[in-house]
């Protein structure tokens, strides 16, 4: 399984960006996908997941009501929309498959990597 993050940038303090992640090979329908980010410095974190169908979604605290991963398995595509964007939400984003059958928020137990999109907000 092969996975493409695009859609990173820069954006002001209260901007939006939305992210994709399209999927090749495998069977996207059937994988539960992430999004985590590393801020330069520290380590990679928890953003976002969504389960195989998409029906159950979990966030951070540090994103929760600000950000939205959704998934088109029609299209091999999660995205992450992001609003309210703030600095600290400066990192390098990447998105990640997990075959398990329970979604989960630990990075270790995802499968699949993609090579991460940059997003930088300035205040």
């Amino acid at each position: 399984v092969q996975l493409q993050a695009s859609g990173g940038g820069l954006a002001q303090a209260g901007g939006s960006l939305r992210l994709s992640c399209v999927a090749s090979g495998g069977t996207f329908s059937s994988y539960s996908m992430g999004w985590f980010r590393q801020a330069l410095g520290k380590e990679r974190e928890f953003v976002a997941l969504i389960s195989w169908r998409g029906g159950n979604a979990a966030y951070a605290d540090s994103v929760k009501g600000r950000f939205t991963i959704s998934k088109d398995n029609a299209k091999n595509t999660v995205y992450l929309q992001m609003n309210s964007l703030k600095p600290e939400d400066t990192a390098v984003y990447y998105c990640a498959a997990d075959r398990g059958i329970w979604t989960t928020t630990v990075l270790n137990e995802y499968d699949y990597w993609g090579q991460g999109t940059q997003v930088t907000v300035s205040s």
